[in-house]
């Protein structure tokens, strides 16, 4: 009756204790899921918005004209290319820099910042050349000597025209700043007041299909000047290239230019904030595929873009791009469907990541648990089996004997998979055993 009474008593004890196991694995899952969705969510970006901001150099400008060819790009995949009027490259960049003006896309061209002054900033890669132009009207009385007493357009503040003018003619001295007069002027304003005879030297940076440029180079009495040392300043500023502009090439008949002209030119490259979703890196970068792969008087046919990071490290979204091209999802799917099917994707990988390994040991790690039940109750059996051993003899068994009868009372209620059945028969074998010895072992 005893026994009866101490066996229904052992019952809830042991579902007592198999509590903790269990709330101890619930909790484990709840954090791993906890985790991966907490993943899932770190890495889940919003949707991207439908209107784009993009800095754009004043009208007149190469620039301005690219701009308005990715605007008409992007158009036909449903975005809103707004574009914000800049003084030029240095006031682009400081736009992009700040997350508040919501600027995230300029073209900037090479020498104007860098990595570390500019972190929030990635380069899409290089679309085309922008030399240094310096035009004159008639012959300059100081042929590549220091412009003294001259009224010189060197850009307006905030444009690379006026930084690099004054960082590069500056340390050559061709520009004096003390006695000419720089003047503030887009490269339109330069071109007209130079025809109007207002100026003297219009130097500014912008493309070959610049308006501004081409119509200077066409115009008589307006002449294109050579940049002197120009190996030097390719080798001092690594953002530079030399470029030769062929004689004749304007017109042959006359010809304009008359001789070869040596320029210094940086190259143009697609600037983003770091933060652009990737999916509208793609769309710019394919754009820019579609703008600027065509040859011009500077660039063969598929030089550009190109996967080069002159000042700000390349976009990994662009690096893959110039290996392999756009996602397939977004070379087949509609651009809003692909985002769309993007966001599961991003929220399942990191579930998978981590229940893929647990699922996959989950086998191993419940047979060690199962295991590890009964091993308890053969530690216990060894205890039981030790303390016979240092036993005095003449000691009375009855002791060990109940405990071993205790222990395979636990054993045969012990709830196992059918699996681990041949644990517990063992162990009862071992009992059984045990049991044996001490009868013999111990009985005088």
């Amino acid at each position: 009756m005893a026994a009866n009474k101490n066996s229904a008593m052992d019952v809830p004890n042991h579902r007592r204790a198999r509590m903790p196991r269990r709330l101890i694995a619930l909790f484990g899952l709840a954090a791993l899921i906890a985790l991966a969705i907490w993943l899932a969510f770190a890495l889940l970006r919003p949707m991207p918005t439908q209107t784009l901001v993009m800095a754009v150099y004043p009208e007149g400008s190469l620039n301005a004209d690219v701009a308005e060819r990715y605007r008409e790009v992007l158009s036909r995949k449903g975005f809103d290319l707004k574009l914000v009027p800049s003084a030029g490259a240095v006031e682009s960049v400081a736009r992009l820099r700040d997350p508040k003006s919501g600027t995230s896309i300029a073209l900037i061209p090479g020498g104007i910042t860098t990595e570390q002054g500019s972190p929030e900033l990635v380069s899409l890669g290089t679309l085309y050349y922008q030399p240094l132009w310096v035009f004159s009207r008639g012959t300059l009385p100081q042929r590549h000597e220091s412009l003294r007493g001259l009224r010189v357009s060197i850009g307006p503040d905030g444009s690379s025209s006026r930084a690099l003018s004054l960082e590069l003619l500056g340390r050559a001295r061709l520009i004096d700043p003390k006695s000419a007069t720089l003047l503030a002027l887009t490269p339109a304003e330069s071109a007209q007041a130079l025809l109007r005879g207002e100026i003297d030297v219009a130097i500014f940076l912008d493309g070959w299909e610049s308006p501004a440029v081409q119509q200077l180079l066409k115009t008589k009495d307006i002449n294109l000047e050579s940049t002197p040392r120009a190996d030097a300043f390719v080798r001092i500023y690594p953002y530079l290239n030399k470029l030769v502009l062929p004689a004749g090439v304007v017109d042959m008949a006359e010809p304009r230019p008359p001789t070869d002209v040596i320029l210094i030119a940086p190259k143009a490259s697609l600037i983003v904030r770091n933060d652009l979703h990737p999916a509208i890196q793609y769309l710019l970068l394919e754009a820019a595929v579609e703008i600027h792969s065509t040859p011009s008087m500077f660039r063969t046919a598929g030089q550009f873009p190109a996967p080069e990071s002159i000042d700000l490290p390349l976009s990994p979204y662009a690096r893959e791009f110039y290996k392999s091209g756009s996602p397939f999802l977004q070379r087949h799917l509609p651009f809003r469907l692909v985002v769309f099917l993007e966001q599961p994707v991003l929220l399942l990988l990191p579930l998978l990541v981590i229940l893929f390994p647990l699922f996959r040991l989950a086998p191993e790690i419940y047979a060690w648990i199962e295991r590890s039940r009964v091993n308890r109750l053969y530690s216990e059996l060894k205890r039981l089996e030790d303390e016979m051993s240092f036993a005095a003899p003449g000691t009375s068994p009855k002791n060990f004997i109940e405990r071993l009868d205790r222990l395979e009372e636990r054993a045969i209620r012990l709830s196992v998979p059918t699996a681990f059945k041949p644990l517990i028969y063992g162990l009862r074998l071992h009992i059984d055993m045990v049991r044996t010895d001490a009868q013999k072992s111990i009985l005088p």
